[in-house]
């Protein structure tokens, strides 16, 4: 098993975990159990895909997958902003840096892996905008 503590992706997503689990819990009951449950579970995908790309040999899906989910984690933080989730305004300052943050670390790993095949950058953009069929 690969161990996970030494990436910067890693830290910045367990760290990402810790921060929502305080946060959540300042939510109003209205927010706690639905935007605030829907928040911790994202937070804690990302974490869990973390691991898992760095088990494996080949991370392009695990990082692909990494990218949605910080993806929807972004519309999350947003839609509890503007629903008045957050106790103020700094607590969603200090969320969405920690969630860009993360996307661009996974963003910099996934060109990586890109980069270590000998693909050209025109290629990397090409395939990820345009997933194959199956």
């Amino acid at each position: 098993m690969a161990h996970t503590e030494h990436l910067p992706i890693y830290k910045a997503s367990y760290d990402f975990c810790l921060y929502v689990e305080q946060l959540v819990r300042k939510f109003a009951r209205y927010h706690k159990y639905a935007l605030g449950q829907d928040l911790r579970d994202g937070a804690r995908r990302v974490l869990k895909l973390i691991v898992r790309a760095n088990a494996r040999r080949d991370k392009r899906a695990a990082l692909l997958e990494i990218r949605e989910e910080v993806e929807a984690l972004k519309v999350l933080l947003r839609l509890c902003h503007d629903g008045q989730a957050f106790p103020n305004f700094n607590a969603f300052e200090h969320a969405i840096r920690q969630v860009t943050d993360i996307a661009r670390q996974n963003e910099g790993w996934l060109k990586s892996q890109y980069r270590g095949r000998g693909q050209s950058r025109p290629a990397i953009l090409d395939e990820i905008a345009e997933p194959s069929a199956p």
